[in-house]
């Protein structure tokens, strides 16, 4: 990716050369996030480590050939699209990502297995779900809070406690679980390890702090690191972020596409997008480095982001840790 990383480099030319910050305004806030995020690279190493030892002892996840449903909510949710795209592109069998609260398991879309991602194992639309489907279909459940009722609920259970977090605003328990399906399907994660190390530990530049808007693109199983890096942001920096299939951006949302404006890309660049987003005056962001580390660049540039703005994305806005429904809702 080494022509990508270097287009990327030239539109971000002279007009959009900042001065890098090597720390936060505001260093209180986000102690937790802080913390969390910085951990990814160990955290990716033992989910790796857990996935292939699962794997040799007796699958915990759907076997191949198997029509596969994964449900989440929120973060999760994004997750369940990574996933689910990655085990269709390793001809791994049908794989469909659901909202847990529209997942559609009916009669004539049957399923399987159903693999749920939480990481409280509280959030009650995936609640609904595994009671509803208990002794009639195979559920496995990816948690990190291993006192939640899920443990009981889901007929299999991997376990990342390790990967759970104190901050609402999730960072290392979403892609540790990614990394330990992806790991599941044949895909080696040790380059998205070693690029984290650096992506986390490089000074992030004045210009992405101070942007107005963040639009982010992926491609296969990006395009759900896409909209968790929009999801994130909107969270912990109550900022104006969109998020989409790369190809789709072209037909319409580049409208919005300016000076002082990001475009964000997961993976490799389409062809052509370069040019188009070049001409538009907006900053174009292709590391070239492996997609999953580069979102946790994205969390990097998102803690920085809210500390500037004097937020605490620990505690955001009109968000719990799980969300947990009275029985009227």
């Amino acid at each position: 990716m080494t022509d990508t990383a270097s287009t990327a480099r030239a539109n971000e030319g002279p007009a959009h050369a900042g001065t890098a910050v090597a720390g936060p305004t505001n260093t209180h806030g986000g102690a937790h996030m802080d913390e969390e995020l910085s951990s990814q690279p160990q955290m990716w190493t033992r989910a790796i480590a857990q996935a292939l030892a699962n794997g040799k002892e007796g699958k915990l996840l759907p076997a191949d050939g198997e029509r596969v449903a994964v449900i989440g909510c929120g973060t999760s949710w994004f997750m369940a699209q990574s996933y689910a795209a990655a085990r269709e592109a390793a001809g791994k069998g049908v794989t469909d990502p659901f909202a847990a609260s529209e997942a559609f398991l009916g009669a004539d879309r049957q399923y399987d297995a159903v693999v749920a991602i939480t990481r409280s194992g509280t959030t009650s639309e995936v609640l609904e779900i595994l009671r509803r489907l208990k002794g009639k279909v195979r559920t496995v459940a990816l948690v990190g809070d291993l006192n939640s009722p899920i443990m009981t609920l889901a007929d299999a259970v991997v376990e990342l406690p390790y990967a759970d977090e104190k901050s609402v605003v999730q960072t290392r328990f979403a892609t540790t679980a990614l990394t330990y399906l992806l790991t599941s399907v044949g895909m080696d994660l040790s380059p998205a390890v070693e690029d984290a190390k650096t992506a986390l530990t490089a000074p992030v530049q004045q210009e992405l702090i101070d942007a107005e808007q963040f639009t982010f693109l992926g491609r296969g199983w990006t395009v759900g690191l896409a909209h968790e890096a929009g999801l994130k942001m909107r969270e912990a920096v109550q900022g104006w972020t969109e998020s989409y299939p790369a190809m789709e951006y072209r037909h319409g949302p580049i409208a919005i596409a300016a000076p002082n404006r990001v475009t964000w890309m997961f993976g490799e660049l389409p062809a052509g997008l370069a040019d188009d987003v070049a001409k538009t005056g907006a900053l174009l962001v292709n590391s070239g480095m492996h997609p999953l580390a580069d979102l946790a660049r994205v969390h990097r540039v998102t803690l920085e982001r809210a500390r500037a703005r004097g937020l605490d994305p620990d505690a955001p806005r009109n968000l719990s840790r799980s969300v947990i429904l009275d029985a009227a809702q």
